[in-house]
């Protein structure tokens, strides 16, 4: 039997903003079976230079880079949706093992069955390296701030 994970194309501004929330508040997470069960179990990803095929794929993905990528904190905003596709862009903060802490940036297209599981992920990803005190994005967002834009800077 299938899965449901609503919202379900085709997106409204309302449904397109709800589902890039839901995804923003589970890779938050950092829990990589949360994440995974939002794809179909086929789900084919890119993600920079890596390609994942598969939610067993995504789990050992999400697993490695959440062990590189620590203290992780993610906003995406919505940039645009029609039918069964959204668009974000999206920009995230972590530190690494020996303290150095990175900003990135990306935009991701994404692509859902009628289900409302994702069936297609691309991520383009830039990586900056700021100072500690830099840092803006701590935790997760507040639910007061759910479809704030966040400056790109």
């Amino acid at each position: 039997m299938p899965e449901d994970r609503p919202p379900f194309p085709p997106f409204t501004r309302e449904t397109a903003l709800r589902k890039v929330q839901a995804a923003e508040d589970a890779w938050n997470t950092r829990d990589p079976r949360r994440v995974a069960a939002a794809y179909t179990p086929d789900s084919v990803w890119r993600n920079r230079d890596t390609f994942v095929q598969g939610r067993e794929e995504i789990v050992a993905f999400l697993t490695r880079k959440w062990e590189r990528e620590l203290d992780y904190a993610l906003r995406k905003n919505l940039w645009a949706f029609h039918e069964n596709r959204i668009a974000v862009r999206f920009q995230y903060e972590w530190h690494d093992r020996t303290g150095q802490t990175w900003r990135s940036y990306g935009n991701e297209l994404w692509e859902f069955d009628e289900h409302g599981l994702m069936s297609r992920r691309e991520a383009s990803i830039n990586d900056v390296s700021i100072s500690s005190s830099d840092r803006r994005i701590h935790g997760p967002r507040p639910a007061d701030e759910h479809g704030a834009e966040v400056p790109l800077r």
